[in-house]
């Protein structure tokens, strides 16, 4: 009945009228002027509350029968969501994920084990090209043809490619569930992927590279990750690297499709459809993709491959890269002041067996390092802030821990922000990077916690913008926020009652984002690659509020003190990237990685 007793902020209000206010009907008017009072508002909102009361009374003693069609959607959200979540795997390796909770719109998604840090020499930055040549001609279609349909669906309807994952995904009406898997079976599987598509995509990936280039704020938090794994899987450019643009063709293209579009490395998610119609429909498009067999990915072989590994312990500050030329990352050899770095004499060539062990299965190494671009220049309008950009991260956990429920709860302690803020409430204002970096130091422009968790590793750090005259200040910052969620006692410690809100808010987060359907459908399909099983939003909610300071305290002493063990054994070094702005009439003093170093180490922080 309750749900029933609705006032909106319109029903407290009193009428107006040409002479002012006048009550609800059946009540006389005051002959107190225009101005309403204090009592006038209250017998207001009490008549309203009486007369919501009234309305809800016959509502109750509706006969159960005439309001029995809505039992079937009751009983069903009752439940815990995973008690709805079902997987099964075809014949041939394709595995079919459902979460058949109710609701007008249905989320349809195909998810294919692919990304940047799976891709060879010969395969860079297809992933990055591959995204945005889905839903183009197919064997039965046109480029037009496909547009349209998709237009007449109504829905979202999208692809995108991470460093882990290729996503194709849609939300749209109950009905339109068939038409929209049929067209993104045609797309994965039928493209005809000609020359002038592939070179319209590579045209408009190039502007697109440019641009992101241009912004210190896109393109240093790929560059960590440039710096900290170098060489190696989660190290390789999400962003196809400039230089490559002109040897992708239709032939890259298809040797990409042959190496990770096999059914035992694909997921076909499902939010919102009976699971019995969801096999149905994905044994009929997907049912007769031939398995290779290839469980643990295919091997690389090399051929073709024009690429040398170093065996060289440095970090990526000392310049150290691969010793040919020719196997220098493409991203770091866009960037001028790293074309000409010394390398190791040592090497293996792409026929040696070191090569050919290089495959899927791969785990991610950490090795941590230091970028530092060049000044930024000026802005062309003098009203614009001038500001060095710097981002400092440690190696995080994988997915798969436990304690990343821990680790995510205090990236939401740290939050932070930008300078200005459009205020309201739940906006993190209370989190320790706004209350101890942005509200008290009026210098820094914005300071962010960030945390990228991937299958068998991750980053955790803090980046930051600043005046250019204030960058190892901002350093010797950073270092203290983070130094103080180890501590056991002082003013900095960790707190209850902090430790609290931030688990509030990221179980509210959490909660919130799921109402979406492309949340949804993308929180199954990627669950299931990782997991292999569904890990409910209850389960997720208990773990997080079980959390206690001491847990929060325990993670962070291993992610900041260098101590993670992945299965890649990283290095526990800090990675630091760094963009300083120039400044008229004022001269930079040089930050070398060796300073930066001493600087982390006083915060005792990193592996030493």
């Amino acid at each position: 009945m309750y749900k029933h007793l609705r006032i909106s902020a319109k029903s407290l209000q009193p009428k107006p009228s040409s002479n002012g206010f006048k009550k609800p009907d059946g009540e006389d008017q005051f002959d107190r002027g225009a101005t309403p009072t204090v009592h006038l508002l209250i017998m207001t909102m009490r008549r309203s509350v009486l007369r919501a009361v009234e309305s809800a009374k016959p509502l109750a003693r509706v006969p159960r029968s005439v309001s029995r069609g809505f039992s079937t959607a009751n009983e069903a959200t009752a439940k815990d969501p995973v008690e709805l979540d079902q997987i099964t795997t075809l014949s041939n390796g394709i595995r079919v994920a459902t979460e058949s909770l109710p609701g007008p719109f249905s989320g349809v998604g195909v998810y294919v084990d692919a990304g940047s840090r799976y891709e060879d020499d010969s395969l860079r930055g297809v992933s990055h090209i591959m995204d945005r040549l889905a839903f183009k001609s197919t064997k039965s279609r046109s480029s037009d043809d496909m547009l349209e349909t998709l237009e007449n669906l109504g829905g979202n309807i999208q692809c995108a490619s991470s460093r882990e994952s290729l996503m194709y995904q849609s939300a749209s009406f109950n009905s339109a569930v068939p038409t929209t898997l049929s067209l993104l079976a045609e797309t994965i599987r039928d493209p005809l992927i000609t020359e002038e598509e592939v070179h319209q995509q590579l045209a408009t990936a190039e502007y697109e590279i440019g641009e992101i280039w241009a912004k210190p704020e896109l393109i240093l938090p790929e560059l960590v990750h440039t710096a900290a794994y170098k060489n190696n899987t989660l190290g390789n450019p999400l962003l196809c690297p400039a230089e490559r643009l002109g040897e992708i063709n239709k032939a890259v293209v298809e040797k990409y499709r042959e190496t990770f579009f096999n059914p035992e490395r694909m997921v076909v998610a499902f939010a919102g459809v009976p699971h019995v119609l969801a096999v149905q429909l994905t044994e009929k498009l997907f049912g007769d993709m031939k398995s290779k067999g290839l469980n643990k990915g295919p091997a690389l072989s090399g051929a073709g491959v024009d690429t040398t590994l170093a065996n060289s312990n440095a970090t990526v500050s000392e310049g150290l890269m691969p010793a040919s030329q020719k196997a220098q990352s493409g991203l770091l050899s866009k960037l001028p002041f790293l074309k000409n770095l010394s390398g190791s004499n040592e090497a293996v060539t792409p026929t040696d067996p070191a090569f050919s062990s290089l495959d899927l299965s791969r785990p991610s190494h950490y090795t941590g390092g230091f970028l530092s671009l060049p000044p930024i220049p000026p802005p062309a309008n003098p009203m614009l802030p001038r500001l060095s950009y710097i981002h400092l991260a440690f190696e995080a956990l994988p997915i798969s821990n436990p304690d990343i429920y821990a680790l995510a709860t205090l990236q939401t302690l740290l939050g932070g922000g930008g300078s200005f803020s459009a205020g309201g409430p739940g906006k993190g204002m209370y989190s320790r990077l706004y209350t101890n970096v942005l509200n008290q130091h009026g210098w820094v422009e914005s300071c962010i916690a960030f945390n990228h968790s991937y299958t068998d590793s991750g980053i955790f750090g803090i980046s930051a913008s600043c005046s250019p005259t204030r960058t190892t200040e901002m350093l010797e910052v950073m270092c203290r926020e983070l130094q103080s969620l180890t501590i056991d006692t002082g003013f900095t410690a960790l707190q209850p009652q902090e430790v609290n809100r931030a688990k509030n808010q990221l179980r509210s987060s959490l909660l919130m984002n799921l109402e979406s359907r492309m949340v949804e459908l993308e929180d199954l399909g990627r669950q299931v690659q990782v997991h292999g099983r569904k890990v409910g939003v209850k389960e997720m909610c208990e773990r997080i509020e079980a959390l206690t300071v001491e847990d929060l305290r325990r993670v962070a002493r291993q992610v900041f003190g260098g101590n993670v063990q992945n299965k890649g054994q990283g290095t526990g070094k800090p990675t630091v990237v760094l963009q300083e702005g120039e400044l008229e009439g004022y001269k930079l003093r040089s930050f070398p990685w060796e300073e930066i170093q001493e600087r982390i180490a006083r915060w005792k922080l990193g592996r030493r």
